[in-house]
């Protein structure tokens, strides 16, 4: 629980370690609580005890854990050997220093930028300033002050919201307001949160399934608040910019239709009346503002404030993918993270094919990613002996930016209520992917007790 491990084995692989020390135990599990009651059938009394603890997600000492546990449970090591081990590794340092990760949150935010929220060059490093600044707030701030840790969250949304409102509005426009704050807290998006609700949903484990899904979509609901108020906030101080916005969406809206009468000139015989009425409908689409993912891009742009082109994502997506798994504290000398990236870049892959056939669905377009991660994780797992869990967790997190990125970026098309909508579309999608390549590969070969993705 510590290092983040998903909830949904939980009880299973302590009743199983039980079983093989011989002890009477029974566990429930609860959103950050387990407890454990030991009985003695001769007294005919128990001892129950409260076990809290919460952490963040640590890929790299969460296999270490399950390995331990492994070879307890097939006597390998004995139970006192495995204490020590476990207390060494709660006592170790984390794998990368505060300032590697704040400097890991500044390019996963900058790659994200252009790949996700059709951000320019120019805005890729403004969004990473805005992550570097966010990641020193939550590891040095946050971390010290309780009191500040319970707005943390909205009080950076309303930051970057409005710096990002203040670079658009310079007149040249060369800065993307949607791209800058979309990307610019990617850092903080509960995708590792959705990813666990749906493996405790899938296991039926409906108490802590349904608390944490609940609590990410009202998580993200906040988010997308405090970018609203940001903006807001900008565009009170700012009444000229605030009009011209207002004017730019009404003439995009607005349909012109122009009707008046005909009486042909010459006695041709046609097939239409020789007198008559018209109308002409004139709607202009954002694509003739050379508006692009909500982006000003004229044609007459350099190529600094232009889009990235399809190429450069064969780039980015692999160290996007890469520098994930570091944030996500996997060491970099290890065999399981060219597995991450691989699967995270299948993950991406199939969303863009998806999303090329399938518009503005962006439920269907995270299910057949999902589907993807789970249908090679588990394969992984099968095969190779690996930890599928641990191998998932980058291509699932990458599903989430993607999936919003389609259903208007995290700003929703300008209306920060309605990034609610969109993040029950994409956790819906991610679920039934999951469960989907569950019930394929469980189709095939021995099946685990109480197993949702081998871990």
């Amino acid at each position: 629980m510590t290092f983040g491990a998903p909830s949904h084995r939980i009880e299973s692989q302590l009743i199983a370690a039980a079983r093989i020390l011989e002890v009477e135990a029974e566990f429930i599990h609860f959103p950050g609580v387990i407890i454990c009651s030991f009985g003695d059938q001769e007294l005919g009394t128990s001892e129950t005890h409260f076990i809290k603890c919460g952490g963040k997600l640590s890929l790299g000492a969460l296999h270490k854990v399950h390995q331990i546990y492994r070879a307890v449970v097939h006597d390998e090591i004995s139970a006192k050997k495995a204490v020590a081990s476990f207390d060494a590794l709660l006592e170790a340092p984390p794998v990368y220093s505060v300032l590697f990760r704040c400097f890991l949150a500044f390019c996963l935010s900058a790659l994200i930028c252009p790949l996700a929220f059709g951000g320019s060059f120019v805005d890729m490093w403004i969004a990473g300033a805005s992550a570097f600044a966010l990641s020193i707030l939550q590891l040095y701030v946050a971390t010290k002050s309780a009191l500040y840790t319970n707005v943390f969250e909205i009080t950076v949304a309303i930051l970057v919201s409005f710096v990002a409102r203040g670079l658009s509005a310079i007149r040249s426009q060369i800065f993307c307001y949607t791209a800058i704050s979309s990307a610019g807290i990617i850092g903080i998006l509960p995708g590792y949160l959705i990813l666990i609700s749906s493996l405790e949903l899938a296991s039926k484990n409906i108490v802590c399934g349904s608390v944490k899904m609940v609590y990410a979509l009202i998580y993200t609901l906040f988010l997308g608040f405090g970018l609203q108020i940001g903006s807001d906030f900008y565009l009170l101080l700012d009444p000229l910019y605030r009009a011209q916005l207002e004017q730019v969406a009404s003439s995009i809206s607005n349909t012109l239709s122009l009707s008046g009468t005909w009486v042909a000139d010459n006695s041709t015989t046609v097939a239409v009346p020789l007198i008559g009425t018209w109308t002409f409908n004139h709607n202009t689409s954002p694509a003739q503002y050379d508006i692009i993912n909500g982006c000003y891009r004229p044609s007459h742009f350099p190529w600094f404030l232009q889009p990235f082109p399809t190429w450069t994502s064969f780039i980015i997506v692999p160290l996007f993918s890469l520098l994930s798994s570091l944030a996500n504290l996997q060491p970099f000398r290890s065999k399981q993270l060219p597995v991450m990236v691989i699967i995270s870049c299948c993950s991406y892959a199939s969303n863009k094919i998806a999303n090329h056939y399938i518009f503005n669905r962006s439920d269907i377009v995270s299910a057949i990613g999902a589907f993807t991660v789970g249908l090679l994780g588990n394969i992984y797992s099968r095969k190779m002996r690996g930890t599928a869990f641990t191998s998932m967790v980058t291509g699932v997190l990458f599903l989430v930016p993607s999936g919003l990125s389609y259903a208007g970026g995290i700003t929703a098309n300008g209306n920060g209520i309605d990034i609610g909508g969109a993040m029950i579309a994409v956790t819906i999608g991610i679920t039934v992917g999951l469960f989907m390549s569950q019930a394929l590969v469980y189709t095939f070969g021995n099946r685990k007790n109480a197993a949702v993705f081998s871990f």
